[in-house]
């Protein structure tokens, strides 16, 4: 006996949009967009922003030389990696560009400071570093650039190569 509801062998099969996908989407444009902005912001002086000379300026007074090249790679992190998380583009690789970020943010600037970002501590940087670093580990989600690529699914390999090549990036701009 057939049954009508049975699939056909070798059709293809769709996965359905779950709410964990909608979940992560909503993640993903809410906290890509933010972080996105927030290099605009350093990169174009536009959202309220300095733009790329004042900040060139402030991270030459942190000890960054030259101040603008590295305004440069730090709102293109944020700009870029934003993108890259809202879009489901690339995302391994958009979380890294953040967390990376974030760590020199924490080692440089807030880590002095404590935990709390009442007191300038690093509990703003720790967040969006969690963020970045699950979103890479469970994956972008259906509703994504990436799901048709191998490290659109998410897993262990995502979640190491996130925080690894972040803090790499982070450790080379510091040695220097």
């Amino acid at each position: 006996m057939h049954s009508s509801t049975a699939p056909t062998v070798g059709a293809p099969t769709r996965a359905a949009v779950c709410a964990s996908d909608c979940g992560l989407l909503l993640i993903r444009l809410t906290f890509g967009l933010l972080m996105a902005g927030h290099g605009a912001q350093k990169l174009f002086g536009i959202l309220g922003g300095d733009g790329l000379t004042a900040t060139g300026k402030g991270f030459a007074a942190l000890g960054y030389r030259p101040g603008k090249v590295y305004a440069v790679m730090g709102g293109g992190c944020e700009f870029l990696g934003g993108i890259g998380l809202a879009l489901g583009l690339f995302t391994p690789l958009a979380a890294a560009a953040l967390i990376g970020v974030m760590v020199n943010a924490m080692a440089t600037v807030t880590g002095a400071h404590g935990l709390w970002d009442t007191q300038g501590g690093v509990e703003y940087r720790v967040c969006i570093t969690v963020t970045a670093l699950a979103v890479a580990a469970i994956g972008p989600g259906m509703l994504a650039v990436d799901r048709i690529f191998p490290w659109g699914k998410g897993g262990w390999a995502e979640a190491a190569f996130a925080p690894f090549l972040g803090a790499t990036g982070s450790a080379i701009v510091l040695i220097l």
